[in-house]
């Protein structure tokens, strides 16, 4: 294993170990918000002296520790002199045991999956799963077939809403790179978020998906047009069966990110037959 993947095991292992974490502006002098100070203090009901990871979502965190609601400075509070719901940490093991701010590289390379929303609450649970699997983009399309249409205020609030839901994903799965949640697109747009050959349809006759693939779009619960089928972007299959759009989606997700962090091996050519191998 090489040092920087140790390194990067021996963070996430720190981080999993703090009984919470939360986004911030500035890991070295954190400021809670309200709702971060009371979901900490009454709805956890952390108690002094537990452990809290603060991140600014763009690669920094710092390990702090709780001391109390009652720590002064109401919702708010700086690691440093120990002021705040939040105290400095020191002595303790394993990487930012001495309390200074780490800072994580972004994983390479950024992986995008696009998704045509669907109807009641489940955009929030595919954006929920694609944070939790390490997807650096998420992107709501509209396509031709699409029954969803987030548009105007409506689509504005709507995206507004799954930003909240990735940050709390991203806290309770101890990312420290907050996952951009892109404005609504148009299927004319796809071909621009990546490069040439990159961006992939999701489709069942597809073929299988390669570590160059890292924008994939998966389609509404009608699937594709032939006209969006024909449009000159590649596809991406996922096995044998007819998948929901939103289990097709944290799929698209999960094989990419496995590919990224070798988890999966991408499957060597086989030889002809005849051919030795």
């Amino acid at each position: 294993m090489a040092a920087g993947q140790r390194a990067g095991l021996a963070a996430i292992a720190v981080r999993a170990a703090a009984a919470a974490q939360v986004f911030v502006d500035d890991p070295a002098h954190p400021v809670l918000s309200p709702d971060d100070a009371h979901h900490l203090g009454r709805v956890l009901r952390l108690r002094a002296g537990e452990e809290v990871i603060v991140s600014d979502g763009a690669g920094h965190w710092a390990r702090t520790r709780w001391a109390g609601a009652d720590g002064g400075g109401g919702g708010g509070g700086g690691a440093a002199g120990g002021r705040g719901p939040l105290a400095a940490l020191d002595h303790a093991a394993g990487p930012g045991g001495d309390g200074r701010v780490q800072f994580e590289q972004a994983p390479t390379p950024a992986l995008t999956v696009v998704f045509a929303p669907t109807k009641g609450e489940r955009p929030e649970w595919v954006v929920q799963k694609l944070t939790e699997l390490g997807v650096d983009r998420v992107v709501p399309l509209v396509s031709e077939r699409s029954v969803v249409r987030w548009s105007g205020a409506r689509g504005r609030a709507a995206v507004q809403r799954l930003r909240r839901v990735a940050r709390e994903a991203a806290a309770q799965c101890r990312r420290v790179w907050l996952p951009e949640i892109a404005e609504v697109m148009p299927f004319d747009s796809l071909v621009g978020l990546g490069a040439r050959g990159g961006v992939v349809l999701a489709q069942l006759s597809g073929d299988r998906l390669q570590a160059v693939d890292q924008v994939v779009a998966v389609g509404p619960e009608g699937g594709w047009s032939v006209a969006e089928l024909t449009s000159g972007l590649p596809t991406v299959g996922f096995g044998l069966s007819v998948l929901r759009a939103e289990t097709a989606a944290v799929t698209a997700a999960a094989l990419m990110v496995s590919l990224r962090t070798g988890t999966v091996a991408p499957m060597a050519p086989t030889a002809p037959v005849g051919e030795p191998s």
